[in-house]
C-alpha cells in the first residue's frame, strides 16, 4: 500500500548514515520486493546519500512507498542547495567524478532506476528523482493525466496533518489536497478522514465533493481544503477550495493565475453557496496546489525548463525553495497530456 506521505531525512552529517540506510531498508522490507532488489535500493540509497554528503548544502532524500500501474514500489528524492552540475550527462558516465571518487554513483543509480531524472542549476542546486518497482514496468505509455506530490511532516513530527489523494475514471481525475488543523495525531485523523470521504464520495462537482467532505468530518477539528476535477471530455478544469489552500493553473510560457477559495473550515463552517470556478485547458498547462506550509509567493518563471520533467521535480523544487519547515508541507503537480 502506498504510503501517504514522504519521509524526510536530513544528510547532513555522515554519523547519522548508517540510521537512514537502516529505517529506507526496513520502508523497502514492507514493498513486495524480491531480496536482490532490495539490495539494489541499499546501493541507490548510498550512492544519493552519499552525493548529498559530498556535494550537497542542506542535502534532504525523501522516500516514501509507492503504487502505480499495479506496481508497487519505491520513491526516492534527493534535494540539495550545492553548487549544482553544469553537464548532467557527463557525470552519468562512469568513471566521471568532481569529488576524487570512482565515479559510479549518478550512473550505478540510473542503471538500479525503473524511473531516473536529475534536474540541476548551477548556484541553485539538484533534485535526483528515482522510482523502484517490484517488478520491472511495462513499456512506457504517455500518461494523460501525471499527477505527482510532496507531503511532508512538521519537521519532528510522524503523523502528517496534509494530504493528498487523486482519483481516476474513464472520463476524468480528480485531486483533493487537505491541511487538517494544526499537526501531530489529531490533524492527521482528519486529513484522513477526509480522504475516506473523497475516495467513496460519487459527486463529479467539486463544490458538491466539499461539502460532502464537511458533513463527514463534523466531528473533527476539521480542515482546509481544494478539490480540482479535470473533465477528458470537456477539456477543463472544475475548483472548488475552502480556506488556505493555493491553486494556481498555467504554464512556463503562461501567466499561472491564482484560483480564490472560500473562507471557512470544512467540518466546521463553509459559506451556503460554494460553486465551481471553470478553468479550460490549454497545452503544456499545469495545476499547483499547496498548503500554507509553503510560502505563498512562487516565484514560477526561474527555471521554466523544469516543466519538462516528470512533475515530481517541480514538487521537489518548489518544496526545496519554499518550504516553511514550521508545519506540515503539501505540494501538489498535476499535468494533462492531450495531443
Amino acid at each position: 500500500m502506498a504510503k501517504p506521505h514522504h519521509i524526510a531525512f536530513d544528510v547532513t552529517d555522515r554519523s547519522y548514515l548508517a540510521l537512514i540506510k537502516k529505517d529506507i531498508h526496513s520502508l523497502a522490507l514492507q514493498v513486495d520486493f524480491t531480496a536482490t532488489k532490495v539490495a539494489e535500493i541499499d546501493i541507490v540509497v548510498a550512492e544519493l546519500a552519499s552525493n548529498l554528503l559530498k556535494y550537497g548544502k542542506e542535502g534532504q532524500l525523501l522516500v516514501k512507498s509507492v503504487s502505480e500501474h499495479n506496481y508497487s514500489g519505491i520513491e526516492l528524492i534527493s534535494i540539495d542547495k550545492g553548487p549544482g552540475m553544469s553537464d548532467v550527462s557527463r557525470m552519468l558516465e562512469d568513471g566521471v567524478s568532481t569529488g576524487n571518487t570512482l565515479g559510479q554513483g549518478l550512473g550505478a543509480i540510473k542503471r538500479l532506476s525503473d524511473v531516473f531524472q536529475v534536474y540541476t542549476v548551477k548556484g541553485w542546486g539538484t533534485v535526483v528523482l528515482s522510482r523502484i518497482f517490484n517488478k520491472p514496468p511495462a513499456p512506457h505509455k504517455r500518461m494523460l493525466a501525471e499527477v505527482r506530490s510532496i507531503v511532508v511532516p512538521k519537521p519532528g513530527e510522524t503523523f502528517c496533518g496534509d494530504a493528498m489523494c487523486c482519483k481516476y475514471t474513464p472520463h476524468s481525475v480528480s485531486i483533493l489536497l487537505g491541511d487538517g488543523l494544526g499537526h501531530g495525531p489529531e490533524a492527521a485523523k482528519v486529513a484522513t478522514a477526509a480522504v475516506n470521504a473523497f475516495q467513496e464520495c460519487t459527486e463529479s462537482s467539486p463544490a458538491e465533493v466539499i461539502r460532502y467532505i464537511h458533513q463527514a468530518v463534523r466531528k473533527t477539528r476539521g480542515l482546509v481544503g481544494t478539490v480540482a476535477t479535470f473533465n477528458f471530455t470537456s477539456r477543463s478544469w472544475l475548483v472548488c477550495g475552502v480556506g488556505n489552500i493555493s491553486c494556481r493553473i498555467g504554464s512556463s510560457t503562461d501567466q499561472f493565475k491564482n484560483n480564490l477559495s472560500y473562507n471557512g473550515i470544512i467540518g466546521m463552517n463553509i459559506p451556503s453557496t460554494i460553486n465551481d470556478q471553470e478553468i479550460a485547458w490549454v497545452p503544456g498547462q499545469q495545476i499547483l496546489l499547496y498548503s500554507d506550509g509553503l510560502k505563498s509567493r512562487l516565484e514560477l518563471y526561474r527555471n521554466p525548463a523544469i516543466y519538462k520533467h516528470d512533475a515530481s521535480i517541480l514538487a521537489a523544487a518548489l518544496y526545496k525553495d519554499y518550504a516553511r519547515q514550521t508545519d506540515d508541507m503539501s505540494v501538489v503537480v498535476g499535468k494533462i497530456n492531450l495531443t
